[in-house]
C-alpha cells in the first residue's frame, strides 16, 4: 500500500469546512451516502433529485442521522434537479451559480435500471443517455466557472462493469439495437471517457478544475442499513444480497471512492478510483477500460454531447 493510500481513513475523513460540494441523485442510495459522509467532515451539501418528496425525506434523515451521532458538522440544502430533463439542468445550475463558491460536484443520478424497450426524454434523447450523461455534461459546463473559481473538482460516476464488456459507443443513443443492459454499459463507459476527456480539454485550456472518475463496485442496497424514505429494501432482497456477500458492500461503503475522488486533495485529474479489490474495500487508484481510454472515443463522446445539449463548455471564461 502507498504512503498516499495509507493516509486516506474514509471512516475519518479530513476536516472539510468551508467546501460547498453538490451531489446529483441525493436522495438515495450512493448519492445520499456520499452527502452524509461529506457532511459528518464539516462540508456543506447541496443535495439534489428530482423527486420533492424524497429529496425532502433524504434530508431529513441524513440530519436525523448525524444529530443521533453527534456529527452534524457541516449544512444540508435540497434543490430540484432532473438530469434527464435539460431544461432542469439549466434551472438547476443558475440557482447554484447565485449560491457562491463552490468546490465540487459529483455527478452520480442515474438509470442503474434501464427500461426493457427504448424511451426518450421530452428532449428526444434516449433515456438512459440523457439521464447518465448528457445531464451531466451540460451540468459540469453550465457550473465550470463556479468550479473554477474554487479550484474545485468534477467526479464522474462509472462502473466496474465497463471492463467486462468491450462495446464501442458508436450509437450511444441507441437508435438501433437497444437492450437494456448494452444502455446501462454504454452510459457508463461514456461517463468514464468524458470524465477523462474533460480532464484532456481542461489542462490543455488552463482551467484549474480536476475532472476524476470513481466507481463504486458492487454495492447492493441489501447489504445497507436501512433508512426510512432512503433506503428500504425487501426481505427478499436482503436475503439475495446476503448471498453475495464475499463480493459486494453497502452503498456506504461504495460512496467511499466517491468521496474520496472529490475530497482527497491528493487525487488527480485523469485519475479513476474504484474499491480495492475491484468490487469492494477501501478506495484505490483503479485503471479505466481500454475503450474508455481511447481519446478518439472521449473526442467522438464530447461532439455527440456538445450537439445532444447544445452546450460548449466556457474554457475561456473560466480560465480568467
Amino acid at each position: 500500500m502507498s504512503a498516499r493510500a495509507a493516509d486516506w481513513n474514509p471512516r475519518h475523513l479530513p476536516d472539510l469546512n468551508g467546501r460547498t460540494y453538490l451531489v446529483t441523485g441525493a436522495n438515495r442510495g450512493l448519492g445520499y451516502f456520499a452527502s452524509e459522509q461529506l457532511v459528518a467532515a464539516g462540508a456543506h451539501v447541496i443535495m439534489t433529485g428530482r423527486n420533492p418528496n424524497r429529496l425532502a425525506a433524504a434530508r431529513a434523515a441524513a440530519t436525523a442521522r448525524l444529530v443521533d451521532n453527534d456529527r452534524v458538522l457541516g449544512g444540508l440544502e435540497t434543490l430540484l434537479l432532473d438530469t434527464s430533463n435539460l431544461g432542469s439542468v439549466r434551472a438547476a445550475a443558475a440557482t447554484v451559480r447565485q449560491r457562491g463558491r463552490l468546490d465540487g460536484i459529483l455527478l452520480n443520478a442515474g438509470v442503474v435500471h434501464p427500461p426493457a424497450h427504448r424511451e426518450t426524454t421530452r428532449d428526444g434523447n434516449e433515456v438512459v443517455f440523457a439521464t447518465n450523461v448528457l445531464g451531466h455534461f451540460a451540468l459540469a459546463g453550465a457550473l465550470l466557472t463556479a468550479l473554477a473559481a474554487a479550484r474545485g473538482r468534477m467526479v464522474w460516476l462509472g462502473s466496474m462493469a465497463i471492463s467486462l464488456a468491450r462495446v464501442d459507443p458508436v450509437d450511444p443513443q441507441l437508435v438501433e439495437g437497444y437492450s437494456a443492459w448494452r444502455a446501462y454499459v454504454q452510459s457508463k463507459i461514456a461517463t468514464t471517457a468524458l470524465g477523462l476527456e474533460a480532464d484532456r480539454r481542461l489542462r490543455a485550456a488552463r482551467v484549474p478544475v480536476a475532472s476524476v472518475v470513481a466507481h463504486p463496485g458492487y454495492s447492493t442496497s441489501g447489504r445497507t442499513r436501512g433508512i426510512q424514505g432512503v433506503n428500504e429494501p425487501t426481505r427478499l432482497g436482503r436475503f439475495a444480497d446476503n448471498l453475495q456477500s464475499p463480493i459486494t458492500q453497502s452503498k456506504e461503503h461504495g460512496a467511499w471512492s466517491l468521496v474520496r475522488a472529490l475530497a482527497d486533495p491528493a487525487v488527480a485529474g485523469g485519475e479513476m478510483w474504484g474499491p480495492r479489490y475491484v468490487a469492494h474495500g477501501t478506495p484505490r487508484r483503479a485503471t479505466p477500460s481500454r475503450t474508455s481510454r481511447d481519446e478518439a472515443v472521449g473526442e467522438r463522446l464530447w461532439v455527440t454531447c456538445e450537439n445532444a445539449t447544445r452546450m460548449r463548455w466556457p474554457f475561456e471564461a473560466a480560465r480568467r
